[in-house]
């Protein structure tokens, strides 16, 4: 879908977008490419954020989809919608460092909520979040998301995640009524 007032262009991401999306997700959240957004995480994780592994399997999924946000035919976000039971779940949300802040974000959720809503009738969109990540989670409840009071252990030891730099991450798990 091309929006024209804002000159981007929404689509499911292909096997042949894995190298770029892989590089966008890393820019906005490891290494020293990261640091000019706001969205870094490598004050408390090093290592890798994704792979192709894992963004193959969210593209080739049968109840996922990588939305993937272009702006003058680059990639310049992306988020993965999947269907779940009974909610939509929003993940490996990224948008390029230097476009942080400009409002790309908000029309990327918006849609990626209008699709969960269209698509597949989903009422609620959840999402899991760093529990560290305080700024995330308050520009996430800016967007009417709620904390559930639901958390998941952090994956330590397994570095397909990243390398933590300290003992008391975890994921929050947020939710919105889709309506």
């Amino acid at each position: 879908m091309d929006t024209p007032a804002t000159g981007l262009t929404f689509r499911d991401a292909t096997d042949a977008d894995v190298d770029a999306l892989v590089a966008l997700v890393e820019s906005a959240y490891r290494g020293d490419s990261s640091r000019a957004g706001w969205t870094t995480e490598a004050d408390f994780l090093e290592g890798q954020r994704t792979d192709p592994e894992g963004v193959l399997e969210v593209i080739k999924g049968p109840e996922s989809r990588l939305l993937t946000v272009e702006r003058d035919g680059r990639i310049v976000a992306c988020c993965q919608l999947e269907h779940r039971v009974d909610h939509a779940y929003f993940g490996m949300f990224a948008v390029t460092p230097t476009q942080q802040g400009t409002g790309l974000g908000k029309i990327v959720m918006a849609e990626a909520e209008r699709l969960a809503r269209e698509t597949w009738g989903a009422t609620e969109m959840r999402m899991a979040v760093i529990n560290v990540r305080e700024d995330l989670i308050a520009w996430y409840e800016r967007r009417g998301y709620r904390r559930t009071g639901e958390t998941h252990p952090f994956p330590y030891g397994d570095e397909r995640y990243g390398i933590p730099l300290r003992a008391d991450l975890r994921f929050e798990v947020l939710a919105k009524p889709l309506v």
